[in-house]
C-alpha cells in the first residue's frame, strides 16, 4: 500500500498515491513516495464521501504514520528549493502548491474532529534518527521548523509568477494551522496549547518584519491571479488542465478544502474581480496581531505570597507573552523617512518601512470591508507614527467619507464595525487640528445621502449630522449607551473648533437635544407619577424602578454632554457659527423645561445670556415686513462682529479619550475569527467561541464625573 506507483498522473495510480498517504504503513520520508505524491496533478475528482472517509482514515492512522509531519518537512524542502532556483523551478512551485494544498486538507479536518486540545494526534513529534532527517535541526520542534520555512517565504519571496499561487496557498495553509484558536474559549488560558501560532510567536525579529510588510504591501498592491489555463505554466500540463485549474472543477463536490479555495477556485473562468491574495494577507496579519499567549504562573510564586487576596488576584490576571506581530505593527514606519529622521535618531533595519500614503490610500478605499476597518482600527491605535501622517493629510476625506456611507447604512452593517468606526473617529478628533482641518473641506455634494441635498457642505459638517442620525438609529434599534456614549464623545471633542457649521447640521443638533429631553421627560413622568403596574412581589417592583432610575441617570448624562456641545460651540466658536445661533434661537422653547435643573443650569444660564443678546438685537431692528430666514441670519452675523462674550462663564471643555480595555483579546481574538469565518464562508463544527458584547472605556476629563 506504501509502494510508489510508477505512473502517478493515471487515475489509479492518483489513488493509489491517496491511499498511501491515508493507510497504516509509514512512507519513510526519504521514499521516492513523497515526489510521486507532490507531483500528482490531482485531476480526481471526488465526491463529498470518498474525501470524508479519506480524512477520518488519515486521522486514524496518521498518529502511527507521521505522515502529516513528514508532509510539512517535504513542504519546506519545496520552498527552499523554490527559494534557492535561480529561474525558478516550475516543478519546485509545483511540488510546494500540492504539498501546502494536501496538508491544509487534512490538517483542518483533524482539528475540526479533534478529541482533544493538545494536538498529540496531529503527531508532530516525528522520529529525528530517521534517514533523511540528518540534518533536521536538533534545537526546534517541527512546528517552529515549519513556520520558519513558510513565514521565511512569505516574507522573502517576491509575489510574481508562480510564486503568486503559492503565496496564496501558504496563506490558506497558515489560516488552518492557526485555527486551532477556534477550540479554545473566546478568552486565552495558560492551557491553551496552539502549535503552528506559539512556534510563529517564537521566530526571530528579522522573519517578524518582513512578514507583517509583505502582508501588508499584498493588501496595498492587491496582485491578482490570473485564472487563464494557458497564460501560466502552473495551469497547463501537457495540454490538460493544471493543479489548481483541477481542483477547481472539482471543488463545488468537495466541502472539507481549505477556507478560501473553494471561493478562490471554484467557477473562475476569467481573471478575478478581487484579490485574495490581499484578503488572506489580511486576514493572517489580523490573526497573527491580536494573539496572545498566557504566561505560566508558578505554582510556587503563588504559595509564597503572604495573602490568600493577593494569590487570587495573582491568579485572576492574565499576563502575556509579547507579540512580535503585533509590536512590529505598531513600531512601522513611513518609508519615505531616512534612516536617520529629523531628530537624529537611526533607526533598527528590522523596523517594517512601508509605503503609509499608499496604505492610507487603500485603506479609504476598502473601508466598506470589515478587515480593513480593523487594521485602521489596530493602526490608529497602536501605531503613533501612522496615526500622525493621518492627522497631517489635507486629504481626510479619503479616509472619513467612507466611514461616513458606512454610518449612513448602519442598518446593513454589524454592531461590531461601528464600534470600530467610532472609536477611529474618537480618536481621530482627540487632535484639535483634526477637528479644524475637518471644518476647512468642502465637499461640493454627498450623493449617498437621501434625505436631501447635501451642496457645499463641509466635512465637519457632514460628521455631524451623520454622528446624530447614529444616535436616533440606535435610540430605535439598538438601544446601547456605549454608542450613544461614543458618538457624543466625538462631537464634544469636535465641538470647540467648529467652524460655519452648515444650517442642517446646527437644526440636528438643537432637535437632538429635543429628543433626549422627550425621552428624559417621559422617563421622569413614569417614575415620578408611579404609572407603572406590576403585578408582581415588591422585589421585582424595586428591581424595575432601579431599572428605571439607572435609565433616567443615563439620560441626565446624555443631556449635559448635549448642552455641554453646545455650549462649547457658543462659548468658543460663536462668531464662526451664525446657524448654530439662529438653530438654537429657532428652537429655544426646548430648553425651558430645563432652566431650572439643577445639573443643567449653569450651562443653560450660557445658552440664555447668548439668546437673550440676540433676541435684544432682533427686537431693536425696524423691519418692513416679515421676518425671513436670511433676514435673521443677517441681523446675527452683524451683531456677531460686536459679541464680546460678557456673562459667558466658562467651563473646562469637555474632552473624551479613547483607552482600550484592560482585556481587549476578550473581543479581539472571537472578532478576528468571526472575521475569517464569514471571509471564507465555512463554520466550524467544534467552536466554542462565544458571542461578546464589547465594552470599551471611554475616559472624560472635564469638570465633574459624569456616570455613564
Amino acid at each position: 500500500m506504501g509502494a510508489a506507483p510508477s505512473t502517478p498522473r493515471s487515475e489509479t495510480s492518483a489513488e493509489q498515491l491517496v491511499a498511501a498517504f491515508v493507510g497504516r504503513t509509514p512512507c519513510p520520508i526519504s521514499s521516492e513516495f513523497w515526489n510521486n505524491l507532490l507531483e500528482l496533478p490531482l485531476s480526481l475528482q471526488w465526491p463529498r464521501h470518498r474525501v470524508l472517509h479519506a480524512c477520518q482514515a488519515f486521522a486514524q492512522n496518521n498518529y502511527h504514520t507521521k505522515h502529516l509531519a513528514k508532509l510539512l518537512v517535504h513542504l519546506v524542502w519545496c520552498l527552499r528549493d523554490a527559494i534557492s532556483t535561480p529561474d525558478g523551478s516550475t516543478s519546485a512551485y509545483k511540488k510546494a502548491i500540492n504539498a501546502s494544498y494536501i496538508a491544509s486538507v487534512f490538517l483542518k479536518f483533524m482539528i475540526e474532529n479533534t478529541r482533544t486540545y493538545t494536538w498529540e494526534e496531529l503527531g508532530l513529534d516525528i522520529d529525528r534518527t530517521e534517514n533523511g532527517l540528518e540534518n533536521f535541526p536538533k534545537d526546534q520542534s517541527l512546528e517552529h521548523f515549519v513556520m520558519q520555512g513558510i513565514l521565511h517565504y512569505i516574507g522573502t519571496a517576491q509575489v510574481s509568477g508562480h510564486s503568486l499561487f503559492l503565496h496564496h496557498e501558504l496563506l490558506n495553509f497558515v489560516i488552518v494551522a492557526m485555527s486551532t484558536q477556534l477550540c479554545s474559549g473566546p478568552s486565552p488560558e495558560a492551557k491553551d496549547v496552539h502549535p503552528f501560532l506559539d512556534a510563529a510567536m517564537l521566530q526571530e525579529s528579522n522573519i517578524v518584519t518582513s512578514v507583517v510588510r509583505r502582508l501588508l504591501l499584498n493588501f496595498i498592491t492587491r496582485p491578482r491571479i490570473p485564472f487563464n489555463g494557458s497564460s501560466h505554466p502552473i495551469f497547463s500540463d501537457n495540454g490538460e488542465p493544471g493543479v489548481l485549474r483541477r481542483v477547481g472543477s472539482a471543488a463545488a463536490n468537495i466541502v472539507l478544502l481549505p477556507l478560501y479555495t473553494i471561493n478562490l477556485l471554484a467557477g473562475s473562468s476569467g481573471e478575478s474581480t478581487g484579490s485574495p491574495l490581499a484578503d488572506n494577507s489580511l486576514l493572517v496579519l489580523l490573526t497573527l496581531i491580536h494573539y496572545r499567549k498566557c504566561i505560566l504562573v508558578d505554582d510556587l510564586a503563588i504559595n509564597n505570597l503572604e495573602t490568600s487576596d493577593e494569590s487570587q488576584n495573582l491568579m485572576e490576571s492574565s499576563a502575556f507573552h509579547e507579540n512580535p506581530f503585533c509590536k512590529a505593527l505598531q513600531n512601522s514606519k513611513d518609508i519615505q523617512f531616512d534612516r536617520a529622521d529629523i531628530e537624529g535618531n537611526v533607526h533598527n533595519d528590522a523596523v517594517v518601512r512601508l509605503p503609509f500614503a499608499s496604505l492610507f490610500d487603500t485603506l479609504g478605499m476598502y473601508l466598506k470591508d470589515e478587515t480593513s476597518v480593523l487594521l485602521l482600527y489596530s493602526l490608529v491605535q497602536g501605531n503613533v507614527d501612522f496615526l500622525e501622517y493621518c492627522l497631517v493629510r489635507t486629504d481626510l476625506d479619503t479616509l472619513l467619507m467612507p466611514i461616513m456611507e458606512t454610518l449612513y447604512n448602519a442598518q446593513r452593517r454589524t454592531s461590531n464595525q461601528i464600534y470600530m468606526l467610532l472609536i477611529i473617529l474618537l480618536i481621530l478628533s482627540q487632535d484639535s487640528s483634526f477637528n479644524a482641518t475637518i471644518h476647512k473641506l468642502i465637499l461640493p455634494s454627498v450623493p449617498w445621502y437621501k434625505e436631501r441635498l447635501l451642496h457645499q457642505t463641509s466635512l465637519g459638517s457632514l460628521m455631524v449630522v451623520i454622528l446624530i442620525r447614529t444616535i436616533n438609529y440606535n435610540l430605535s434599534k439598538l438601544r446601547d449607551i456605549y454608542l450613544h456614549t461614543n458618538c457624543l464623545a466625538i462631537l464634544a471633542n469636535m465641538a470647540p473648533h467648529v467652524h460655519r457649521l452648515s444650517g442642517y447640521a446646527s437644526q440636528r443638533l438643537v432637535s437632538l437635544f429635543d429628543m433626549l429631553s422627550r425621552k428624559y421627560t417621559k422617563l421622569a413622568e413614569l417614575k415620578n407619577d408611579k404609572v407603572l403596574k406590576i403585578v408582581s412581589d415588591q422585589i421585582e417592583d424595586d428591581n424595575i424602578a432601579d431599572d428605571m432610575s439607572t435609565e433616567l441617570h443615563i439620560y441626565t448624562d446624555f443631556l449635559r454632554i448635549v448642552l455641554e456641545i453646545i455650549n462649547a460651540i457658543l462659548t468658543y466658536a460663536l462668531p464662526r457659527n451664525p446657524e448654530v445661533i439662529y438653530a438654537v434661537m429657532h428652537r429655544q422653547e426646548v430648553f425651558q423645561p430645563f432652566k431650572n435643573h439643577p445639573r443643567f443650569n449653569e450651562l443653560l444660564e450660557n445658552i440664555y445670556t447668548v439668546l437673550d443678546f440676540f433676541n435684544s438685537r432682533m427686537d431693536m431692528q425696524e423691519l418692513e415686513g416679515e421676518w425671513s430666514v436670511n433676514k435673521v441670519l443677517e441681523v446675527i452675523i452683524n451683531n456677531c462682529r460686536s459679541w464680546r462674550g460678557d456673562g459667558m462663564k466658562m467651563f473646562t471643555q469637555l474632552r473624551f479619550t479613547y483607552e482600550q480595555e484592560s482585556h481587549p483579546e476578550e473581543f479581539f481574538i472571537p472578532y478576528v475569527w468571526r472575521l475569517v469565518l464569514a471571509h471564507g464562508k465555512m463554520m466550524y463544527q467544534r467552536s466554542k467561541m462565544c458571542r461578546h458584547t464589547w465594552r470599551k472605556k471611554i475616559c472624560l476629563v472635564s469638570s465633574e464625573e459624569l456616570n455613564v
